[in-house]
């Protein structure tokens, strides 16, 4: 799983650009009646007709900057070039950046300032362009990557999601991402309705992570440790098992790859809602993070992100 850094070339490069130019065009045509993930609210964007989302047709940026408190071979030596998008296609009610997906903390800015934000993350070293909460302004993204590529950006693209994606949206994205991250939140219908509002999570997500898998494989490394292109999955542990760990992990190691780069985290605490709603009022104990890395290890993952990768 290891590649030379100079043998690399992001996807995005390697699209014609005419290809390119297609992708762009369909994405943004799906705003005109929004079916970008799975709420098919199917209002009209580019109208100021706002969906589930409360974001229109223009990139909504709350921050960006280099970040070190992601996986280590996003991170690396001079960190991963995060782009925080605001509001969210889901509603988890302990959410830790709720001030971002749901109070809407952020601003519109123009496709060509958001590319320029990514140039200067290159600049500054940044590993790769770390594009969190992307679902809902994924036109966006595109249109912005191509005049930031047409102007030198050359390092690889994360697309760090929270799994609750359209299957459509994802087949639109290939040849874009490099790396996908996608969030495993839940695997039980009635614990991603009553904490996400979102009952079809866990169908979802798994039709996803299927589709990033097939697109970009296992995630690969480079002699640095430093992540070129792959799936990397993260797993949130819940308090009483509530994320379905012994189901999630299942799920990657049979129908996806042993080889699957996954983060069990174990940073859970309450925030936002969840002080009113037990047993999400409390931080996870070592044992139950220490069970959900047992369940990884026995169901035959070998790349737990600081553990066993």
């Amino acid at each position: 799983m290891k590649e030379s850094r100079d043998n690399f070339t992001p996807s995005y490069l390697l699209l014609k650009p005419e290809v390119f130019s297609d992708k762009i065009r369909e994405a943004e045509e799906i705003l005109k009646e929004c079916t970008l993930c799975p709420r098919d609210c199917k209002v009209d964007r580019t109208s100021d007709e706002r969906g589930f989302c409360r974001t229109g047709d223009k990139p909504f940026i709350s921050s960006w900057g280099p970040h070190f408190g992601e996986e280590r071979p996003l991170v690396g030596k001079f960190g991963s070039g995060t782009i925080f998008l605001g509001n969210c296609n889901l509603g988890c009610i302990f959410c830790q950046n709720y001030s971002i997906s749901h109070l809407g903390e952020g601003r519109e800015m123009s496709f060509e300032k958001l590319a320029d934000v990514m140039l200067s993350l290159q600049s500054q070293g940044c590993h790769n362009i770390n594009f969190v909460t992307p679902t809902h302004q994924s036109p966006m993204i595109l249109r912005s990557l191509r005049i930031a590529s047409e102007k030198g950006l050359k390092i690889p693209v994360v697309y760090n999601c929270g799994g609750y994606e359209a299957l459509n949206t994802i087949k639109l994205l290939e040849g874009i991402v490099d790396i996908y991250m996608p969030d495993f939140k839940y695997t039980d219908p009635e614990m991603a309705f009553r904490y996400s509002k979102a009952e079809d999570y866990p169908d979802m997500a798994k039709a996803a992570i299927k589709e990033m898998h097939r697109q970009v494989g296992d995630l690969l490394i480079d002699k640095r440790g430093i992540a070129l292109r792959g799936l990397l999955v993260r797993h949130l542990v819940l308090p009483e098992g509530t994320a379905g760990t012994p189901s999630v992990v299942k799920f990657i190691a049979e129908e996806i790859s042993k080889n699957t780069y996954i983060n069990i985290m174990d940073q859970y605490h309450p925030c936002f809602k969840a002080f009113d709603n037990p047993p999400l009022n409390r931080r996870i104990t070592d044992t139950e993070f220490s069970e959900a890395v047992r369940l990884a290890v026995e169901a035959g993952l070998t790349r737990i992100d600081g553990i066993t990768a």
